[in-house]
């Protein structure tokens, strides 16, 4: 109170406390707007740490971004090199389709001149296989109609008996009538007699011609028991004057096989004729048949008493034109005819000679199914 009289009183002391008091909120406002411009400093440094940190982040991603842009570039160049590759090799493979196209082009046009050159040469084939079928059809003809003519002495005098006993009985039968005996039975007796013995003569003809003409192609189930016994029947007399004792063992069954009857006779005809003439020196000449029957085929054997094949022949004897005999008494075709026929019918045949005990012939057939059609050979 007593100051504040002493400065009114002073006008001196009112300006300086006027100034001081001006100085004061000078300074003050200083202050404040330090402090103001402080805060505002430290909200710019924050930002600025704020961006620093955003550009920093940024500064990472754009890393990241650049490394992966690195990768796809690689990436990408690779593939573009791979795709240069795989165009390159498009391009190889298009030039290699139209070498391929030309070469096919090339291979089908020879291929058309193959087939046709095949073509010419399976008709050649099919007409050279028929003229072998031809000739080995004229060479079994030539081998039955050989075997016939070694037959002619045997077939005369089996002929020449019922021709005898024929020109017997009539005569008998005429007999009778020029002297007057009306006998009526005994005449009728002896006319059948004769009539007869013309019927055995014309079997014996009948058979000589059904073997002695071509064999037809076709196949058929026949009784091989049949067959064999028809060989026996025109063998038999020749067997008989030469004195040759033949012992026949079918069995009890019936063996039926598929194949050609006079074909197969002729088989027999010719192992017996073989076993004939292998006998004819022989001490004890006889020749043995016997036959045997399984589920599936028949063996057929046929044995004689000879002096047999020499060691190391047995394969050859099959062979066209091969013969054991003298020259002149065997044309070496019998035995090779009568291997081609069972090969034919599907057969085998196989020869057993142990030294001094004879040959011994064994033929293998198949034997034909009850329900087997007639067929004929390719």
């Amino acid at each position: 109170m007593a100051t504040s009289a002493i400065v009114r009183e002073n006008p001196t002391a009112v300006m300086a406390e006027s100034r001081f008091r001006a100085q004061v909120e000078t300074l003050e406002r200083r202050l404040r707007e330090r402090d103001e411009q402080r805060r505002a400093m430290l909200h710019m440094m924050g930002d600025l740490n704020e961006s620093n940190k955003r550009l920093a982040n940024q500064r990472k991603a754009m890393l990241h971004i650049l490394v992966d842009y690195e990768q796809d570039r690689r990436r990408l160049a690779h593939q573009t090199e791979r795709l240069d590759n795989s165009r390159r090799a498009v391009l190889h493979i298009l030039q290699d389709s139209h070498k391929d196209k030309l070469r096919l082009e090339a291979t089908r046009k020879s291929m058309i001149h193959i087939m046709g050159d095949l073509r010419e040469t399976t008709a050649e084939i099919q007409r050279r296989e028929q003229e072998l079928r031809d000739k080995q059809e004229q060479l079994v003809q030539a081998g039955k109609l050989a075997t016939l003519g070694e037959l002619t002495t045997g077939v005369a005098h089996e002929l020449n008996n019922p021709l005898n006993n024929i020109g017997l009985f009539v005569g008998n039968a005429i007999d009778l009538i020029e002297h007057g005996v009306m006998d009526m039975e005994q005449l009728v007796r002896e006319l059948r007699y004769a009539t007869q013995q013309v019927r055995k003569a014309t079997e014996i003809i009948s058979h000589l011609r059904t073997f002695g003409r071509a064999a037809p192609l076709s196949r058929e189930p026949i009784a091989l028991r049949q067959v064999i016994e028809r060989a026996l029947a025109l063998m038999r007399e020749q067997l008989r004057l030469r004195e040759i004792d033949v012992a026949v063992d079918l069995g009890t069954k019936e063996p039926v096989v598929l194949g050609n009857a006079i074909q197969l006779e002729q088989v027999f005809i010719n192992l017996l004729t073989n076993a004939r003439d292998a006998v004819a020196n022989s001490p004890r000449k006889a020749i043995r048949i016997s036959a045997s029957v399984d589920r599936e085929r028949v063996e057929v054997v046929v044995a004689d008493t000879g002096h047999g094949i020499p060691a190391g022949l047995e394969r050859r004897i099959f062979d066209p034109f091969f013969t054991t005999k003298e020259v002149g008494k065997g044309t070496g075709l019998g035995l090779s005819i009568t291997y081609g026929i069972i090969k034919e019918h599907g057969g085998m045949i196989s020869v057993v000679s142990p030294p001094g005990a004879g040959a011994t012939f064994v033929v293998h057939l198949p034997l034909a199914s009850l329900d087997a059609p007639e067929t004929y050979p390719p």
